[in-house]
């Protein structure tokens, strides 16, 4: 039972075994999700949702490690969280979440310094780490973007 649970949910339901760029698939589908459901879009719904799927994922993660080694590539939890927390406190609309998207993506794959370095830790808490440092680093680029746009 335990492993079911783990799975269903460090595979976001079976997202993460996607033929193709599962956590990519992941990020879109966390991405459609935030659109489409508008509760989602209050902070005060989504911030308690993101900390309580980053416990999930840190549980879940580390007994999807014990059975698949390191870090595997159908976890896709990490992806909706740190892809929630990309979108977080932007203003709503397509194009700002394509951009906490683009951003998201951008961080997860290039891991620069303190990402890589947070994907180091161990068991499901490196899994998590990353793309919530990834998550934060998308959310301040597009505010940034969207300030410097406001200036223009």
């Amino acid at each position: 039972m335990k492993r079911t649970v783990a799975h269903l949910l460090a595979t976001c339901f079976g997202i993460g075994h996607a033929p193709v760029a599962p956590g990519t698939v992941a990020s879109f589908a966390a991405l459609l999700i935030y659109q489409l459901v508008p509760t989602l879009q209050q902070p005060l719904v989504l911030l308690p949702l993101v900390i309580l799927l980053t416990v999930a994922g840190i549980w879940a993660g580390s007994v999807m490690e014990e059975l698949f080694g390191n870090d595997p590539s159908i976890v896709v939890i990490d992806e909706w969280v740190g892809q929630w927390l990309a979108l977080l406190l932007i203003p709503h609309g397509w194009i700002p979440a394509l951009l906490a998207f683009g951003f998201f993506r951008l961080f997860d794959i290039a891991k620069p310094w303190i990402i890589d370095r947070a994907q180091r830790l161990p068991r499901g808490w490196g899994i998590m780490a990353d793309d919530v440092l990834a998550g934060i680093a998308a959310n301040v680029s597009v505010q940034l973007l969207m300030v410097g746009a406001a200036l223009l």
